[in-house]
């Protein structure tokens, strides 16, 4: 268990007695009676949902005041159980299923013979059995497809008998440790129903991504599974979140299989387990990581289902009169539930200082010492209360972003659900990894926010010369509130905006030992990145490797090792050393199903944590400036060295050698009349031949192709050119002025070498 220090128990305890006090002054004394019924209904509308906003955070706090987290238990190997594993798909493609497989092929356990994998195919598809059968894996599938996902785990159920089940959805690719980190649980004698690991991520989603924040911030997800979930293992309400979990088969047979009266039948069933007396887990340990959505219509659509679903549940199972819970998973659940009417306490935040500011009609009824004495200690201690018990997963901040950003397309789904207008079908997630830049569909979803932030500016305006013209500073407190507001709904349209997209997969930070092997040279170093579609590294010195060469490329690490063939896709400059970008050209099924686990068997190196650096000016600055940015990819394959050196030449007189790519150089002659052919001598037995190209008006100088560069790769000089160029670009970026070479002081062989060591 984890408990908080005193220093936080005060913090916590100050908050609760503030948050107390504002509450009982908000509900009795700020309620603008007599100005109207519009002023009375709205200030009515805000108190409750700040009232439904304090009870989900009470839960919070409470939740998190004593975390539990499980201890792992040591057993004897014996007793590891069978298990099944469900991989659930329905319209994933066959690429994203084989790496979901390769992952669970690859997970430890005692004895192997005892994990059985499944590929549960609710749609018949040909080509996922012959995956299946290729991969050695067990396919099932069914003629009648009821209940979606419910009615197609149902259906393995049937036709397996393993005492644990582990359920993953068609993208999460486990680490090798998964049932090694989750199976122990069970073998201790205590009644468990499921452990939930947190659903992680590969890829940036679509929050980091389009706010140009993928490495400021964590995931959006992140603060549920890693920090709310570990929270209500406290009071044994823990969600069951689908996939990355493993389930007792006597649990889900005593609460009649996986439930199929809600289109969110894990958050269903995982009630109904706790209802029979079963306790469920909740780890923050990373073991499985998934492909969130990539765009933004498969995003919300998938919010819409959750929230739809929540209710669903919800009103079915009559969840505050439901037997087997306690008060505390009651009071948990409701919480859930509540959450998802955040879209709601959005819009009247938003719309309550629009009202006053721009329609004149009061919503709160206070002056601003009343401001001062109430409202700002508790706002300031509840944000100070969150960032702490989160771990700096989330603030406030955030949290309002991101529930600014959903609330005009989730608030309608969820009306119509509390209605009773529901939705039955269950609408799978897209997870092929595609982007649907549906510019359209993006400039409806961001109509909403486009209208409320020009309200917010004529708000802001009027304030402003309310201020001046009357005198007073009680406006203040409601410009500081359009602000605030307004700073969200930016951030929303920036969201709403989208960005595009470059890369086909995505890159992990990975450092692994690696050798390259061209036609002349073998170079040992360390990755920087790995994807499924190559590597890049990080050189000391740049290296002649010509874009149309296939390498021989080499990773290894403790556990794994893969070989295959690559080419140069782009060169880059980073301070002073050197990336070199390669693509996949040939590999075998064998060394790619290593590389998958290279990249994919580990924590994700995306932000866990938020930026401490972070700040609001540095958010609307970085999108503005990004978004004005023209956004490329470079196409150099080749090093460009910059080193704007003189050197003094018998035959041409000084020339200064700009800068220089292997196969070109841009030269500046000191003569008027133009070279067609230069000799370049750098040391005793090295020369660059070169033969003019064109003249570019653009840049001073002139381009020349190199017409030895093959010659001396063949005569193994290439590494002391390299070495000696390398060094005339350190000492021109250090002094920012080009360096003289005379006639008479050429760099000796002797020198060369000397470079070439260090």
């Amino acid at each position: 268990m984890n408990y908080l220090s005193t220093r936080n128990k005060i913090l916590v305890t100050a908050t609760v007695i503030m948050s107390c006090i504002y509450v009982i002054w908000r509900t009795f004394f700020t309620i603008p009676f007599g100005h109207g019924p519009l002023a009375v209904t709205a200030g009515l509308a805000l108190l409750i949902v700040e009232l439904i906003g304090m009870f989900e955070l009470a839960v919070h706090f409470y939740n998190m005041t004593r975390l539990e987290y499980p201890e792992l238990p040591v057993v004897d190997e014996a007793l590891y159980p069978d298990v099944d594993v469900f991989i659930a798909t329905y319209n994933e493609p066959t690429s994203l299923l084989f790496k979901t497989i390769n992952g669970c092929l690859n997970m430890d356990y005692p004895d192997r013979s005892k994990v059985h994998i499944h590929l549960c195919d609710d749609s018949n598809r040909p080509e996922m059995r012959e995956l299946a059968a290729h991969l050695g894996i067990n396919y099932l599938t069914r003629t009648e497809h009821k209940h979606a996902k419910a009615g197609n785990l149902n259906n393995a159920m049937k036709h397996t008998s393993s005492p644990l089940i582990v359920t993953f959805d068609a993208d999460m690719i486990p680490k090798h440790d998964f049932l090694t980190s989750c199976v122990p649980y069970f073998l201790t004698g205590e009644k468990i129903g499921f452990v939930q690991t947190p659903q992680s991520f590969y890829n940036p989603d679509q929050f980091q991504y389009n706010l140009y924040s993928e490495n400021r911030i964590p995931n959006e997800q992140d603060y549920f599974y890693r920090d709310v979930q570990v929270g209500r293992n406290k009071s044994n309400s823990v969600i069951y979140g689908g996939t990355n979990t493993v389930l007792s088969r006597q649990a889900l047979e005593d609460v009649g299989g996986f439930y199929t009266g809600s289109i969110t039948e894990d958050f269903a069933t995982g009630i109904e387990m706790q209802s029979k007396g079963y306790r469920c887990f909740a780890t923050n340990k990373v073991l499985a990581s998934g492909l969130a959505p990539g765009d933004l219509k498969s995003l919300i659509k998938q919010r819409q289902r959750w929230a739809r679903g929540c209710i669903q549940t919800g009103k079915k199972m009559n969840l505050l009169f439901k037997k087997g819970l306690s008060f505390a998973q009651k009071l948990n659940y409701i919480s859930s539930i509540t959450y998802w009417y955040s879209g709601l306490k959005r819009l009247l935040y938003i719309m309550s200082p629009i009202l006053f500011a721009v329609f004149g009609i009061l919503v709160v009824k206070c002056t601003i010492l009343e401001i001062l004495i109430f409202w700002l200690p508790m706002y300031l201690l509840t944000n100070t209360c969150l960032r702490m018990l989160s771990g700096n997963i989330r603030t406030t901040k955030w949290t309002n972003v991101y529930e600014t950003i959903l609330f005009p397309s989730l608030l309608p789904a969820v009306i119509l659900e509390t209605l009773g207008i529901t939705m039955n079908k269950f609408v799978v997630t897209r997870k092929d990894g595609a982007q649907n830049d549906d510019r359209n569909y993006q400039i409806k979803q961001m109509i909403p926010h486009l209208i409320l932030a020009v309200l917010s500016i004529i708000g802001i305006v009027n304030c402003i010369h309310w201020t001046f013209s009357q005198g007073t500073i009680g406006f203040l407190v409601v410009l500081y509130w359009l602000l605030i507001n307004f700073y969200n709904i930016m951030m929303s349209i920036f969201f709403l905006a989208g960005r595009k997209v470059f890369r086909n997969h995505e890159r992990s930070l990975a450092s692994v030992d690696c050798t390259i092997t061209t036609e002349g040279e073998t170079i040992s170093c360390m990755t920087h990145d790995l994807s499924e579609g190559g590597i890049s590294v990080m050189l000391g010195t740049p290296k002649y490797i010509p874009s149309d060469m296939e390498v021989g490329i080499k990773l290894v690490n403790d556990r794994y090792a893969s070989e295959f063939t690559g080419k140069v896709a782009h060169v880059a400059s980073i301070g002073d050393r050197w990336k070199y970008a390669f693509i996949v050209k040939e590999i075998t099924e064998e060394q790619q199903r290593q590389l998958l686990h290279m990249i994919y068997d580990r924590e994700p190196t995306l932000p866990q944590k938020l930026d401490k650096d972070i700040s609001t000016f540095e958010d609307i600055h970085l999108n503005f400036v990004r978004r004005g940015q023209s956004e490329f990819m470079s196409n150099r394959k080749l090093a460009r060295i910059a080193v704007n050196r003189t050197v003094d030449t018998p035959t041409h007189g000084a020339v200064t050698l700009l800068d220089f790519n292997y196969e070109y150089v841009l030269l500046e002659t000191s003569r008027q009349e133009l070279s067609y052919e230069i000799d370049l001598p750098i040391s005793d037995d090295l020369t660059l031949e070169f033969v003019w190209v064109q003249s570019l008006r653009n840049k001073r100088g002139n381009l020349y192709r190199v017409t030895n560069i093959q010659d001396i790769a063949r005569n193994h000089q290439m590494h002391t050119l390299e070495a000696l160029f390398t060094q005339w670009n350190r000492e021109q970026r250090q002094t920012g002025r080009p360096n003289v070479i005379s006639k008479d002081k050429n760099v000796s062989n002797d020198e060369l070498n000397e470079m070439a060591y260090l």
